[in-house]
């Protein structure tokens, strides 16, 4: 069974879920500095799926200044790839978004993972920038 949890709480199962995953996937697999990887977390919107209970995937979001908002740290677990985690994690932050009378929606997508936001109706915009030693792109989604 999938679930998909919200929380702006750092105290809360789904952040500190959230957190886990983050430093699995970025920290020790992608070697970003924590210092780098770890910021702004009061701001956010954090956003934890299960399946069967277990942590599968996380992102977090804030608004934007101009009615929208900027998704980060989308990140899914090496066990739990391929299998539409990620996809089904987006396309419920998008709903939510559409829902509450957001325009757009704006990430920082690895230069490797573009296509999979492409899929999801995402275009690319502006130059590729470095982020954490990664390549980048901005992309976005009008709603």
């Amino acid at each position: 069974m999938q679930e998909i949890n919200y929380s702006s709480d750092l105290s809360s199962k789904t952040y500190q879920d959230a957190l886990n995953i983050r430093k699995e996937v970025f920290i020790r697999e992608q070697n970003v500095d924590p210092e780098l990887e770890i910021d702004g977390e009061d701001s956010c919107t954090h956003v934890t799926i299960y399946i069967d209970g277990t942590p599968a995937g996380t992102a977090r979001y804030y608004p934007t200044d101009n009615n929208g908002i900027h998704i980060q740290r989308v990140a899914v677990p090496q066990e739990f790839r391929h299998q539409g985690i990620a996809s089904a994690l987006i396309k419920d932050i998008i709903t939510k978004a559409t829902n509450e009378g957001y325009h757009y929606v704006i990430l920082g997508a690895q230069d490797h993972a573009q296509d999979f936001y492409v899929q999801l109706g995402f275009k690319v915009v502006g130059e590729q920038y470095r982020e954490a030693g990664i390549l980048h792109h901005d992309m976005e989604l009008t709603l």
